[in-house]
């Protein structure tokens, strides 16, 4: 057994590496280390998004979502400068195709407003000034909207922390977990890791580590996966930065959008499909035991039986790209299907409680020497480093 740590961070994916870097970085006399079961890190949801750094734009006031990305946008920007990490900042316009849409864009107003988050609502003069081969009656234009690759954010994060005496334990799977004292030994191949706090940022099987480590989860984590379809050459130069349109309230994704990322790709997308396996990436791909226990929880039921209609739409669009480019014209009305080349997918993480209610904020979940990060979705990467820096406060109160 190796020598006993004051910190564990299960989870090698951007909050986890945020969260031990800011542990670091206010204790550098403490031991930590970040265990990761894939050969490297940032293998999942941070290495498969959209790559956009949010303004702060659509979330409750007050909520943590709405608290800690603004502020986290602004420090992500300053820490991509000083690490040379390239970042874009073009600013994104939201838009209303149609008048029944004005109140649901009003809101998303009231809120950023309230988030401190600039912006303007403009017509369709200023939308063609700012992308000029979209189409809306209104719009908001958020100019503070960035994109970065948040995978090279994440390798940054694990150099500091390597540089700083601590490595990340790449292809450690925790698989059993036993208290021993005062101190939780995480057990798994190569070998046993001890430590006196353990941080559980496993995203995609966070419920699961969660349950390992001795605490039943009160959320289930279901995936959804997101498909992004990649825009030609000839194309791409319809879009100038990110166009979105105005999301359903109901739901905690943003609707299918166009982004260009900091390389200079646009995509069209994601769209948010049920997934059968939490890794399960391909349209055909699935595990059995994953599948088996989401039908075997109720709040994923319920939530089938609420948005049945919507999933079955989703799922419609995954298959057949012509869908997707009609939904995507009342946007940008020059897109064909033959502008749409390439094709990718991501897991999004989603938490839903038992009536089946999709959890739209941040969770954070404590136990005995234990902090569980129960749902991080979007805009986590954004507030990275104020998400993680409130995790480490979390936990290291608990030494």
């Amino acid at each position: 057994m190796t020598k006993p740590l004051d910190i564990a961070v299960i989870g090698g994916g951007i909050v986890g590496l945020a969260t031990a870097d800011a542990i670091r970085r206010a204790r550098p006399d403490l031991s930590l280390t970040v265990l990761e079961k894939e050969p490297e890190v940032a293998a999942h949801q941070t290495g498969r998004n959209s790559g956009v750094i949010h303004a702060g734009l659509y979330y409750a006031p007050g909520s943590l979502k709405a608290r800690l990305c603004t502020e986290g946008a602004e420090r992500l920007f300053r820490y991509c400068a000083e690490r040379g990490i390239p970042t874009t900042r073009t600013g994104k316009i939201v838009v209303a195709t149609s008048r029944d849409q004005l109140t649901a864009l009003a809101e998303l107003e009231r809120r950023g407003t309230a988030n401190g988050v600039a912006m303007q609502r403009i017509g369709p003069g200023a939308i063609a000034e700012i992308e000029p081969h979209a189409r809306g009656v209104e719009a908001l234009h958020v100019p503070a909207t960035g994109a970065v690759d948040f995978g090279d954010v994440a390798r940054a994060f694990a150099a500091d922390l390597s540089r700083a005496g601590h490595p990340i334990r790449a292809g450690f799977e925790v698989r059993e977990a036993r208290r021993s004292g005062r101190r939780t030994v995480l057990a798994g191949p190569p070998g046993d890791v001890t430590a006196r706090v353990v941080v559980n940022c496993a995203g995609l099987h966070v419920d699961r580590v969660m349950r390992i480590l001795g605490h039943e989860p009160d959320l289930r984590v279901l995936p959804f996966r997101g498909e992004y379809w990649g825009l030609s050459e000839g194309a791409a130069g319809l879009v100038r930065g990110h166009i979105y349109p105005v999301p359903d309230p109901r739901l905690p994704h943003l609707g299918v959008h166009f982004t260009r990322s900091v390389a200079g790709r646009v995509e069209l997308g994601p769209n948010a499909v049920w997934a059968w396996g939490r890794e399960a990436y391909g349209r055909l791909s699935g595990r059995l035991p994953d599948a088996l226990e989401a039908l075997s929880y109720r709040g994923f039921r319920r939530l089938a039986q609420a948005h049945w209609r919507t999933a079955v739409e989703e799922q419609w669009r995954s298959l057949d790209r012509r869908s997707v480019v009609r939904k995507a014209r009342a946007m940008l009305p020059e897109l064909e299907v033959r502008d749409l080349e390439t094709w990718r997918s991501g897991i999004r993480a989603q938490a839903v409680d038992t009536d089946g209610a999709l959890v739209h904020d941040f969770v954070i979940r404590e136990g005995s020497s234990v902090v569980n990060v129960l749902n991080a979705p979007s805009p986590a990467a954004t507030a990275c480093l104020t998400i993680g820096r409130h995790i480490a406060d979390r936990a290291l109160q608990q030494l």
